[in-house]
Formats: structure tokens, sequence, C-alpha cells
């Protein structure tokens, strides 16, 4: 079933070290089947206030996800963006049809 990871940045901290992360997270996409679906484009709040940023990812299955997510080159990655700002990362399965 196809499976989303969703991420929200909700409040900047430190630049240099977002674009750290940014400079390799592509790298880890490699042997993953990764789909960007968005990625900080423009929002409109519908309810509630908007975050600084949305990324909608988009994986064949849930254990795609999961490995892609918890890969050594990811984690190695997100360690600078857990440095750089606070996020909210939610994986969530798509409509099985």
């Amino acid at each position: 079933m196809t499976t989303y990871i969703v991420f929200t940045k909700d409040l900047s901290i430190d630049q240099n070290e977002l674009d750290l992360y940014q400079s390799k997270v592509r790298e880890t996409f490699e042997g993953h089947s990764v789909k960007i679906l968005a990625a900080y484009g423009t929002q409109q709040a519908l309810e509630g206030s908007a975050p600084e940023g949305v990324v909608i990812m988009e994986f064949p299955t849930t254990t795609a996800a999961r490995d892609w997510y918890y890969s050594d080159a990811y984690q190695a990655a997100a360690r600078h963006r857990f440095k750089g700002a606070n996020y909210r990362a939610v994986l969530v399965e798509g409509i099985q049809e």
C-alpha cells in the first residue's frame, strides 16, 4: 500500500544546520523508491496557523518508507535537521483501492 511521510517544519533554529541537512539529504534517496510530492511550496492555511514548511514524500509501501527513514544514511543527515529546526514527521498509509 502506498505510504507517505509528511514533514512539517514548525520553527527554524539554526540555518547552518539546515543547510548541512539539505546538502546531505538527496544522497539518502539512492537505492530507495521515493517520490517527492511537495517540498516547501506556497501554503494557504485553511485551519490553524501554517507551519514554516511542508514536505510530502511517497513510498510504495510502509516498509519502504521506514527503511529509508531509519537508514544509516538518512539518520546521519537527520541529525542536522534535528539541530536546525523543530519538525514533526508523520508516516501515513494511503487509501487501499
